[in-house]
């Protein structure tokens, strides 16, 4: 497996490889062009004043039966015949149709003028050629017409030798290459380091969470701005693990009271079976008392019931997907289809129940588990709620939602014991008092059914004068459109 840093070092080197390898070309190739340009415009204006001389002084061409050095008005311009000497090899000139009619003394052997060059020379162009002199160096050659009286009279031929200009190019090449290289170390070095400085914040967190065990949970990682890393990506990716660190350990810590509660819920309805069986052991009995063990044994095994099946419930809706399917749903005739089915219990306990509903938008939301959690809120207010009182249940729209309301007249809850409501098992010493046979566990379930529908449960309670259980459901912008 490759390492970061490794990684960091390659893609770094060969960055710079890439972009040194297009800056040495593109610097190769504008200095040829430079190069060219000025080896051409010295060639040329060279040429060009030559030419003028031979069309102002025609005769220093036709007086020369030989080679014929510049004398006279060539000579006149001694600035002029320095660069001729610094730059040109050998000056020629022929005759319209080729024949060597002058040369300067310096000229050695070349080849005849083509047929092409002196037909481009002849309509008036300007020709340059790059060539191989005998003895095999590149040499550079400018041929221009020297007019008289508007008709071409002879062909003048600059040359000039090419050596200097492939012996720049070549140490171009030469330095660029040892200075790409050079670069090239140093970015090789310099990544490394680089990489090795960014990447030590990563070795003290990844250190810092290897040591970690199941013990250590309420460890954090630690990253000084100025010691460890000057990077603020560092520390936000600290400050990122450590809130992950700090949910795990409440999932973890939860999941412990979890199993803890329930393992105590679950050994008294045990530890109750157990006692009723030993005892009814202990001796013969009659059968009315072997009867009424059974129905002790009964109530428990029925708690026991209860509890797994609360326990389960939870279980699915702790999990990364909660059971519910969200379609289109009217809440009116569900509360009034939940009230009429509870109306007979609640009538047996000399309760009054009734809805109270305003017109509203459908939810987003699953019957089966709406109806459950809100079966739990009216068995809570039907254990709490004294003979003669009365629980009503509220259906209105509250801002961009629904709010299912559920209102008693019961003991009410004391203040200190309302932010603690909705926890796993917890349960007031007057509601324990009140009912052995509660688990704790129904609060809990409606908190995880109004959280998988995206909503909220709240209550709000005075003693003495009754409670309010309040479940808020979003409703979804397509469904309030009007059709």
């Amino acid at each position: 497996m490759k390492s970061l840093r490794g990684l960091i070092s390659q893609s770094a080197l060969m960055l710079m490889a890439g972009l040194l390898l297009v800056f040495s070309a593109l610097v190769y190739v504008g200095g040829d062009a430079l190069l060219s340009r000025f080896v051409d415009s010295r060639l040329l204006r060279l040429a060009e004043t030559l030419a003028k001389i031979f069309e102002q002084h025609p005769n220093i061409i036709e007086s020369s039966g030989e080679d014929y050095a510049l004398s006279g008005e060539v000579s006149r311009g001694k600035k002029e015949q320095h660069e001729l000497q610094d730059v040109t090899h050998s000056l020629r000139v022929f005759s319209p149709d080729g024949r060597l009619v002058w040369k300067a003394p310096n000229t050695v052997a070349q080849q005849p003028v083509t047929d092409q060059v002196l037909e481009q020379v002849r309509l008036g162009n300007t020709v340059f050629e790059t060539v191989e002199s005998a003895d095999g160096k590149p040499v550079r050659h400018l041929f221009i017409s020297i007019p008289r009286q508007g008709q071409v009279r002879y062909v003048l031929q600059a040359e000039t030798s090419l050596l200097l200009y492939r012996e720049t190019l070549k140490d171009l090449v030469i330095l660029l290459t040892i200075g790409s290289g050079t670069i090239l170390l140093g970015a090789w070095v310099g990544s490394g380091w680089l990489a090795k400085k960014v990447l030590a914040p990563i070795g003290v967190l990844s250190t810092g969470a290897e040591t970690m065990s199941e013990a250590d949970l309420g460890e954090r990682l630690t990253l000084r701005l100025t010691l460890d890393s000057p990077y603020q990506e560092f520390l936000r990716l600290t400050r990122s693990f450590n809130s992950v660190m700090d949910r795990f350990q409440r999932s973890v810590e939860s999941q412990r009271r979890f199993v803890d509660h329930a393992a105590h819920e679950l050994r008294t309805p045990l530890t109750i079976l157990q006692g009723n069986l030993e005892v009814a052991l202990l001796k013969a009995r009659t059968s009315e008392e072997y009867r009424e063990t059974l129905i002790n044994n009964l109530a428990q095994v029925g708690r026991l019931i209860t509890l797994t099946r609360s326990l389960l419930t939870l279980a699915k809706f702790t999990s990364d997907k909660p059971p519910v399917q969200l379609v289109p749903l009217a809440l009116e005739p569900l509360l009034q289809e939940l009230v009429e089915e509870l109306t007979i219990l609640f009538d047996e306990r000399q309760i009054k129940l009734s809805l109270e509903s305003q017109s509203v938008p459908p939810v987003l939301g699953d019957a089966q588990w709406l109806k459950q959690a809100l079966m739990n809120l009216l068995d809570n207010a039907l254990r709490y709620t004294p003979s003669g009182g009365a629980v009503t249940v509220h259906l209105q729209a509250v801002g961009e939602g629904v709010a299912v309301a559920v209102e008693d007249t019961g003991h009410g809850i004391e203040p200190e014991h309302l932010p603690h409501l909705f926890e796993r098992f917890y349960r007031t010493d007057w509601a324990r008092a009140k009912d052995a046979g509660g688990t704790g566990l129904g609060l809990p379930i409606v908190k995880e059914i109004a959280e998988a529908h995206g909503g909220t449960i709240s209550v709000t309670s005075q003693v003495d004068k009754g409670s309010v259980f309040t479940l808020r459901l979003p409703v979804p912008p397509h469904l309030t459109d009007p059709a």
